[in-house]
This record gives C-alpha cells, sequence and structure tokens, in this order.
C-alpha cells in the first residue's frame, strides 16, 4: 500500500498493523455503522456533499447507512451509459450503485475492496435491489485485478489517503483508464506535511488522518501517472467528529477535496 509527502517516515510504519486496523475499522462501519467513529456517516452525510436525493432513493439504504465518504465527485466523474466504471475501495457500496444507475443495463461497474465484510454486505445489496450489472471483487486499490485500459472511469471516495502507495494507486488507475477516460474522486489531503507522531500512528492512518499527503505532492503524483488534472475543488463541508480529528485539521490543514483528472 508511498505518498512523496510521507516517504521519509513510511518505512516506520507497520503494514501489517495498518492493514488489520483499516480491515478492522471498515468491518464495523459495515456491520454497526451507528457505532461512533472518527468520521461522519450515513445520509445526511452525503446530501450535505452534494449527493442527489433523488438518485439516493433508488438504492438500498443500508449502503447509504454505512457511507463514510468524505466528498462528491460524481458531477464531475459525468458517467455516460454504457460505460464500465471502477470503484476503488468501494465499501459498501453506496456509490457503486449510483454509479450502475449512470452506467444502466448496458454498462459495467466494478468495486475492488480488501475488507471482506464490506464487500458481502455490496454484493448482498445489490442483488437484493436487482442490480446485476455491478460486481464487488477482493482486492487492493495499488493492484486492481482487472486488464489494461478496461474502465472509462476510476471512482474513489475517501480511500486513496489510506494507502501507503499513493503513486502506484494512481499508477494503477492510469493504467485501466482507456484513453481519454476520467479518474474522479474525494480524499483527505493536507496543507502541511504531517509529522512524524501522525504519519507513522496506524490508528490515525485507519481513521482517514494519518496517511494524508500534503496537497501538491498527491497532485503531482496524479500527473507523474499521465494524467492530467481538469478540476480540484474542496468540500468544507466535511468535518472529522472526534476532538483530536478536528485538531489534526486546524494544525496541519487537513481536508476534503474531490478532483477529475483525464488519461490523454
Amino acid at each position: 500500500m508511498t505518498s512523496t509527502a510521507t516517504a521519509s517516515t513510511l518505512s516506520e510504519v507497520d503494514r501489517q498493523e495498518l492493514e488489520a486496523r483499516v480491515k478492522s475499522m471498515y468491518r464495523e462501519v459495515a456491520e454497526t455503522p451507528e457505532a461512533d467513529f472518527h468520521f461522519e456517516m450515513g445520509r445526511a452525510l452525503a446530501e450535505r456533499l452534494g449527493y442527489d436525493p433523488e438518485a439516493l432513493d433508488r438504492i438500498p439504504a443500508a449502503a447509504i447507512d454505512s457511507f463514510a465518504g468524505v466528498g462528491h465527485f460524481l458531477d464531475l466523474a459525468a458517467i455516460r451509459p454504457g460505460e464500465t466504471v471502477l470503484d476503488l475501495g468501494s465499501g459498501s457500496g453506496m456509490d457503486s450503485l449510483l454509479a450502475a444507475l449512470a452506467t444502466g443495463p448496458a454498462g459495467r461497474v466494478l468495486g475492488v475492496d480488501m475488507t471482506e465484510a464490506q464487500r458481502e454486505k455490496a454484493s448482498r445489496l445489490a442483488r437484493e435491489a436487482g442490480i446485476e450489472h455491478v460486481e464487488f471483487h477482493p482486492g487492493y486499490i495499488e493492484a486492481p485485478p482487472f486488464p489494461d485500459e478496461s474502465v472509462d472511469v476510476v471512482i474513489s471516495n475517501g480511500v486513496i489517503n489510506l494507502s501507503a502507495d499513493k503513486p502506484r494507486v494512481f499508477a494503477e488507475a492510469a493504467r485501466l483508464l482507456k484513453p481519454g477516460g476520467r479518474l474522479a474522486l474525494a480524499d483527505i489531503v493536507t496543507e502541511s506535511p504531517l509529522p512524524e507522531s501522525v504519519s507513522c500512528n496506524a490508528t490515525l492512518w485507519a481513521a482517514c488522518i494519518g496517511g494524508a499527503s500534503q496537497q501538491d505532492d498527491y497532485r503531482s503524483a496524479i500527473e507523474a501517472a499521465g494524467l492530467a488534472i481538469h478540476t480540484f475543488r474542496e468540500h468544507p463541508e466535511y468535518r472529522f467528529l472526534t476532538e483530536s480529528a478536528r485538531g489534526a485539521c486546524e494544525k496541519w490543514g487537513v481536508k476534503s477535496i474531490s478532483l477529475l483528472a483525464i488519461k490523454a
């Protein structure tokens, strides 16, 4: 799962511990969305971030209950009927299911997530809703198990910050996109580089803070992968819930952004 912003400290992060913490937290997100987390979840968050209430009404409520995204980007993705969409870190499936509405049955939506409980929930909800053109696959966002130039759009919401190898994630997105394909995402970045006390803390990584890249490094990693950034915007309406998380936002400028990048 290395951001250029934290390359000097990532060797000190126990990656096995990081993966275990992330899986544990997002298993709880899937199974007990009513529990307390560092971050907000659910329909109220989705609507405040800009999701269309009418579209949300068309997908299973349980997928929205476990929504833990950090921004809205589907307007940037501009998904068209018949397209193939890949959702990196698909979670309980809210964005994937909304993408499936946009592609229609002539399209295809592929979700990839390393947390079994999330995949199982998303697959069950899609099946119960009769949405047959969406699939949820086991895997890591650094190595999606799909062929070169096989998708029209790559989406991701609040997940890439959890990876300790962000350049590889963006390189894989570029590999999978067809020429002219779009990367549309929301994520957490920082205005200032994080100190080692934060970037080496697996718990804070799992809470979407410790792994956040400095925004210039984040943009540079996308461009180095061969993707041109067309839109970059902030989401001040997103907020963390705990005092420690809010303190990090104030001290290092931890914030939510969304962007659109195009493959040449």
